[in-house]
């Protein structure tokens, strides 16, 4: 979906620091396996916003997740997740689960 996983890095990161505010990044899935990122502001989530993505992997970005370790430098704490903080193995696992779900969904 990415090529490589520094196009996938770049368009996470993206997302991540350009959602205005308090929002999220995500990794989704739609219901044919197709992996594309996207991000939501506030309380909104891709299952709602952009109709029934499954999520695989997401990076909180209101300023509570950050702000102590890393004042206003998000584009710091965004690089600091995707190296050093995300669990490869559960997303692994997510995308498993979103493509056996995506299996049986039925419209």
């Amino acid at each position: 979906s990415f090529g490589s996983y520094a196009n996938f890095r770049k368009q996470f990161a993206e997302a991540a620091n350009t959602a205005f505010g308090s929002g999220w990044a995500w990794l989704v899935s739609d219901r044919k396996g197709n992996l594309s990122v996207t991000k939501t502001i506030g309380a909104e989530n891709p299952m709602v916003a952009s109709g029934r993505l499954i999520p695989i992997l997401t990076c909180d970005v209101w300023e509570h997740a950050y702000y102590l370790d890393y004042a206003n430098l998000r584009p710091t704490y965004v690089d600091t997740f995707l190296d050093k903080l995300v669990n490869w193995e559960f997303v692994a696992e997510n995308l498993e689960r979103a493509m056996d779900s995506g299996r049986n969904w039925s419209c």
